[in-house]
């Protein structure tokens, strides 16, 4: 009777943290906290985030009276960074890939951003990829993954989800300025087609304008030329 008692103790306390459905809640918090902090200082750069809302951002994260604040962002959100990506490959290493059967949706995608924004990508690409191929993860998010590995490898993109940006001279006037394109892809003539198959709701152009970039294809030449 003992030993029967002790089993079912152990049964219950090994449930402790998961719902009926399999959701492991203390991890969905967790994880839905590292998004919060993921997203919350992006929001804060955003061009479409208005002063108002700024100022309640720099409230909530404790940064209203900070006067260097807007000056230092990108070295916050860089430590902030480093923070999640340790805290989330220690997830990894426990549970593997935090998908949609364990966390829900959609804190499945908390730990996708963390590692896009991260120096990580090509160690944890075949694992986002094995995600979506599970369903465990949209298959966008693996195809904007790759596109931005792709990218940073200085090779053409698949999808055409990444724009960058780089100072160039203005030939008119002789001034510095900021030229922002989409990064060039492979075969731009079939992109929207493949955009479709993966599960893009908008095409090249229309994901261009809501990144606020007007599109133009150019090649890996072209963008190299223009300085």
């Amino acid at each position: 009777m003992k030993k029967q008692l002790l089993l079912i103790g152990f049964i219950f306390l090994s449930c402790v943290g998961f719902s009926q459905n399999g959701i492991n809640k203390d991890l969905k918090i967790e994880l839905d906290s590292i998004m919060k902090s993921d997203q919350i200082l992006r929001e804060y750069i955003n061009f479409d985030t208005t002063e108002d809302r700024k100022k309640e951002i720099l409230k909530e994260i404790g940064h209203e009276n900070d006067p260097t604040f807007r000056k230092r962002i990108w070295k916050v959100m860089n430590a902030q960074d480093s923070i999640n990506l340790i805290k989330v490959e220690k997830i990894i290493s426990i549970y593997g890939y935090p998908g949609k059967s364990l966390v829900g949706e959609p804190t499945n995608e908390s730990a996708f951003y963390v590692i896009q924004h991260s120096s990580e990508i090509a160690k944890y690409l075949p694992l986002i990829k094995e995600a979506a191929e599970k369903e465990e993860i949209l298959f966008t998010k693996y195809a904007m993954m790759l596109d931005r590995s792709l990218v940073q490898q200085g090779k053409e993109q698949i999808y055409g989800t990444q724009g960058q940006g780089k100072e160039i001279t203005n030939k008119k006037t002789g001034k510095k300025e900021f030229f922002d394109y989409i990064s060039p892809i492979q075969n731009p003539e079939k992109v929207n087609k493949r955009r479709k198959k993966a599960g893009f709701t908008t095409t090249v152009e229309e994901n261009a304008k809501e990144i606020g970039i007007e599109y133009k294809v150019y090649t890996l030449d072209e963008i190299a030329k223009i300085n």
